[in-house]
């Protein structure tokens, strides 16, 4: 992988690399014998930028156990992220939900990630967003084998919002994940807590695969924003502002 990233850096200087996952970093951290924190201290230098919150699905081990044995165990992917906010690697957080948790667990993930939070060194990004989605069944082992379903409505997808808003006052930035539950939900999302809508996404072929229908371009995805009655703003990963390109002003404009 170090190779791998300086070998993009090298072709590519300006690319922004938000690569693997906590489950990823364990899984070569004990392949490598090596700490979370030298493992990513590495990456980092090789080009990392950033590091998704990729393999959260519920932290709590019971759910864990069932749904996804095979990745590292909730407490080592908080660790994982604890380790990357002491080297200032910027990380986010996630939430996917709807199968076989209960409302104490989805809670007590809520409280984990809030606690990891505060533990970050002062002036370092922590978790600089949190994105829950509802589970996506389509295809997959626990529908087909198991009979679980997503049982989450329009009105619990955006209470969840609301309260992730409450339960997570020191992360900044909560997402409503519109390719999982469409515009018109995303966009009551954005006055329930969300400020941020997502972003464009280019063969995303995880939660697609498993039902996930909805789709999006640079104009729609700012008219949508705008029909909700906000302005669109254009960030980097880190979420700076930037200045949107004047060909997607005008694709909108022509839209």
């Amino acid at each position: 992988y170090a190779t791998l990233f300086r070998q993009l850096k090298e072709l590519y200087p300006t690319l922004k690399l938000h690569s693997l996952g906590p489950p990823e970093i364990a899984h070569v951290a004990k392949l490598e014998g090596m700490s979370h924190i030298e493992v990513l201290t590495k990456l980092k230098e090789a080009g990392l930028d950033s590091l998704p919150g990729a393999g959260a699905e519920i932290l709590n081990d019971r759910v864990r156990r069932l749904i996804s044995k095979g990745k590292c165990g909730g407490q080592e992917w908080l660790d994982v992220m604890r380790a990357a906010h002491q080297i200032n690697l910027p990380t986010s957080a996630t939430m996917m939900f709807g199968h076989i948790e209960t409302i104490e667990e989805r809670f007590e993930h809520l409280v984990w990630i809030r606690e990891v939070q505060a533990e970050k060194p002062e002036g370092n990004y922590g978790f600089i967003a949190f994105i829950p989605w509802p589970f996506q069944d389509d295809g997959t082992l626990l529908k087909r084998l198991r009979g679980i379903s997503n049982n989450v409505t329009s009105d619990e997808y955006i209470r969840m919002i609301a309260l992730s808003r409450i339960m997570l006052p020191n992360i900044k930035n909560i997402q409503a994940s519109w390719l999982t539950v469409g515009k018109a939900v995303a966009q009551l999302c954005l006055h329930s807590g969300a400020n941020d809508f997502g972003s464009i996404m280019i063969e995303e072929n995880v939660v697609s695969a498993a039902g996930a229908p909805h789709r999006f371009t640079s104009k729609s995805i700012q008219e949508a924003i705008k029909e909700a009655g906000f302005e669109p703003q254009l960030r980097t990963q880190t979420y700076q502002w930037r200045e949107i390109p004047q060909a997607m002003v005008e694709q909108v404009i022509n839209y």
